[in-house]
């Protein structure tokens, strides 16, 4: 069994689980999705996103765009988070919530395709 596989299965499967928790509930409810838990999401998907940088196959690089696009929707739903509670005091009201929430689920598509891209390699392999 090799170490480094492990480790890179592990960061993308948890980037999925992580991100998966955050987008269950419902969509408008502030109290259904915490911020510490998609803080947890984007770093997860970050480290994720530098273990596929080493990897120079087409799979690879596709691999390297689903961490990227699930990268920038956390981020962007982090940012809508903040400027709306600390920047135009606005607050969580439930379309803002229902938009961090989308965002996340625009994420939560993109690892799902990581995963799949991640399993099919793996089924392909020849011992």
């Amino acid at each position: 069994m090799n170490p480094e596989k492990v480790v890179f299965g592990f960061f993308i499967v948890m980037a999925l689980t992580l991100n998966f928790g955050f987008f269950l509930g419902d969509m408008d409810n502030p109290e259904h999705h915490h911020v510490y838990e998609l803080v947890a999401a984007i770093f997860v998907n970050l480290a994720a996103t530098i273990l596929k940088f080493g990897d120079r196959s087409q799979v690879g690089a596709v691999l390297l765009a689903t961490s990227l696009v699930a990268d920038l929707q956390l981020f962007i739903a982090a940012l809508v988070w903040g400027i709306s509670v600390h920047v135009t005091g606005v607050g969580l009201t439930e379309s803002i919530m229902a938009s961090i929430v989308s965002l996340s689920g625009g994420a939560l598509l993109a690892n799902i395709v990581s995963v799949q891209l991640l399993v099919i390699e793996t089924a392909m392999l020849r011992r």
